[in-house]
């Protein structure tokens, strides 16, 4: 009598939910296969917006993780397992991670944006948070930067998304500015003339954009020229040292003294 009531039973039950279970695997076979066609898509789009190698295998493995339990979620739903539950202890979880790693969690979002929206890439010299040097590496959480005088500085990925950076190489070259005094007793044409072969006489300057010479200002005991020329961004800093030795040689040379030389 018991083997009859369980053979109802399970014929019953069969009646019932053989034909959600057997929807819900194929749904589940053909949501797994649509998911490794949307991931090979991924992929590729992916290589052709030139997304960062460095981040390129988080994000698949996201969106597969994300697509993989969203199908789960449906086919539990087909099958007719009641998710209620289980949807408040993710939520509650979800909840209390985020609390707890908001600060980590808004590192890890400002180095994914800085890796697919590129501000800066390694090797370019930027300025943040009075900060000036090289990028070294750029990390999901922080970015390491080189300052010019060997020191290693760890900014959190969330200063340099929600802050103001100044990227001095994106472009590949800078405007070089030079502010010298002269007594009214110094010709400026000869002081100009004599500016000009020491901008001549360095090769690292740029020919284009043309150099600027000209007054700035003129005071009770002088006048102050400005001088405007265009280098590489890349040694910068040489450039700038090697020509300013060069004027000052050449204005020796050329008996024109600066005030207090």
């Amino acid at each position: 009598m018991n083997v009859e009531k369980f053979y109802d039973r399970a014929f019953t039950w069969l009646l019932t939910y053989g034909p959600k279970v057997i929807l819900g695997i194929v749904v589940l076979i053909v949501g797994l296969w649509v998911i490794k066609l949307l991931i090979r898509w991924a992929h590729s789009g992916m290589h052709e917006k030139d997304v960062d190698p460095s981040v390129k295998p988080f994000l698949l493995s996201l969106i597969a993780v994300a697509l993989r339990v969203l199908l789960f979620l449906g086919v539990m739903q087909i099958i007719g397992i009641q998710m209620t539950l289980f949807a408040a202890i993710i939520g509650a979880f979800g909840v209390a991670a985020g609390l707890a790693l908001s600060g980590t969690l808004q590192n890890f979002a400002s180095g994914i944006l800085i890796l697919l929206l590129k501000p800066f890439k390694v090797g370019d010299n930027i300025i943040t948070q009075s900060q000036e040097g090289t990028v070294t590496s750029i990390q999901i959480f922080y970015t390491q930067i080189t300052t010019f005088d060997n020191r290693t500085v760890i900014v959190p990925n969330s200063k340099l998304s929600n802050e103001i950076i100044i990227n001095i190489s994106k472009v590949g070259s800078r405007r070089l500015d030079i502010e010298l005094k002269f007594t009214f007793a110094l010709d400026i044409e000869e002081v100009k003339a004599s500016i000009n072969r020491s901008i001549d006489r360095s090769a690292d300057l740029l020919k284009t954009p043309e150099r600027r010479i000209g007054v700035t200002s003129i005071e009770t005991d002088g006048y102050k020229i400005k001088i405007n020329v265009w280098a590489n961004s890349h040694g910068f800093e040489d450039t700038r040292l090697a020509l300013q030795e060069m004027i000052v040689q050449d204005l020796k040379s050329s008996g024109l003294k600066l005030p207090g030389l």
